[in-house]
């Protein structure tokens, strides 16, 4: 009888069992406090991440969304703009656009990295763009310098969505440390995930720092003084502690990701599967999986094989913006954005989070291989 080797996409709890007893004691820190909301824990880990960014400041927020909203309402963004961004990525990037009333312009992306296809933002700008949102898809930032030399010349914001790419990087700028804005979140299953969710903005411009601030607390400055409409945005002061205790793992987490990413590349290329599976292709320096996403022939018969074996994967992105039922006034009907339509079609994600065993890894590999009878 074979042996069945229960793979799942993330493992939360074999992380949770390596760091238990300092979570533990991060939290305990918070409850002797009893200061829960921002405060000096959220204040120490704006610090380190501001420097790990490579950013003058860093404002934490209440999640990854709200992180994308309040830096479109920090830069102003609102009815009558329009914000050029991707339509192959999690619905936040552009629901938080539609959510401060702009208009979101898509863009085609890449074949090889799933990003914006910078070649064609220039013909989708308009005199109602206001900015530009690349995402660091799956965790391999956008090609930005030729983002940011358009933004220049056409006076553009630039927010970076780096939800899925803390650490990630290129040219030694990292993500989030290059545009504007760069907008994080620590959902649980992100590379660096809290215990609920949290999120962060980094920023260079001071004053764009202070105007967050004030944003992500109602709009208040002093207390019980609102010059302008915020919003509770707040970071909790538990998932500032908890996220201390992951950020000084994540360098060695990244590794792991990156040594799995290898491993799947070489056993997949060694396979010779006739081009029915590919790998991602890493463009740029330092690409962090967030998650490992392969195109694969017949996606859907290989995720269900998969399944009744004990591996659970993941489709990363099923429908594009432009098929969401509230984009269907917003002139983008089928065959509009090929690529990202394509991409949706063949697309599947394989467990690589750091604790995953080689012994996990090559019944994926065995068990894809299985299903292709090669």
């Amino acid at each position: 009888m074979e042996k069945v080797v229960t793979t799942p996409l993330l493992d939360l709890k074999a992380q949770y069992k390596t760091i238990k007893e300092e979570i533990q004691e991060a939290i305990n820190r918070v409850l002797e406090s009893q200061y829960f909301i921002l405060g000096p824990e959220v204040e120490a880990l704006e610090l380190d991440l501001a420097k790990y960014c490579g950013s003058k400041h860093a404002v934490g927020v209440s999640s990854g969304t709200d992180a994308l909203l309040l830096a479109l309402n920090g830069l102003d963004i609102g009815p009558g703009d329009e914000v050029i961004t991707t339509p192959f990525t999690f619905f936040a990037t552009a629901g938080a656009i539609l959510r401060v009333g702009a208009t979101p312009v898509l863009v085609d992306i890449r074949p090889d990295t799933f990003n914006i296809d910078e070649t064609k933002i220039k013909a989708a700008i308009t005199k109602k763009t206001k900015a530009i949102e690349p995402v660091h898809l799956f965790g391999q930032i956008a090609e930005m310098e030729p983002i940011l030399n358009i933004a220049e010349q056409y006076g553009l914001f630039v927010i970076e969505d780096a939800a899925q790419a803390i650490g990630a990087g290129a040219k030694d700028k990292p993500a989030g440390g290059i545009g504007t804005a760069g907008c994080f979140s620590f959902f649980p299953s992100k590379n660096l995930g809290a215990y609920g969710e949290g999120g962060l903005i980094t920023v260079n411009d001071s004053a764009l720092a202070e105007k967050l601030r004030i944003l992500r607390n109602q709009g208040a400055h002093p207390k019980y003084c609102h010059k302008q409409l915020g919003g509770n945005f707040r970071l909790d002061a538990i998932q500032a502690a908890v996220l201390r205790v992951k950020f000084k793992r994540l360098e060695q987490w990244t590794e792991d990701r990156r040594a799995n990413a290898a491993y799947y590349t070489r056993a997949l290329e060694a396979a010779d599967l006739g081009g029915k599976v590919q790998a991602p292709l890493i463009i740029r320096e330092r690409h962090v999986f967030n998650q490992f996403v392969i195109r694969c022939e017949d996606r859907d018969a290989l995720k269900n094989y998969l399944a009744e074996h004990a591996i659970t994967t993941e489709i990363y992105y099923p429908l594009p913006m432009h098929f969401q039922e509230c984009f269907k006034s917003h002139n983008f009907g089928p065959g509009s954005l090929p690529i990202a339509e394509e991409a949706c079609k063949n697309v599947l994600a394989l467990p690589i989070y750091p604790e995953l065993t080689d012994a996990q890894q090559q019944y994926v590999i065995d068990k894809i291989v299985d299903f292709y009878g090669a």
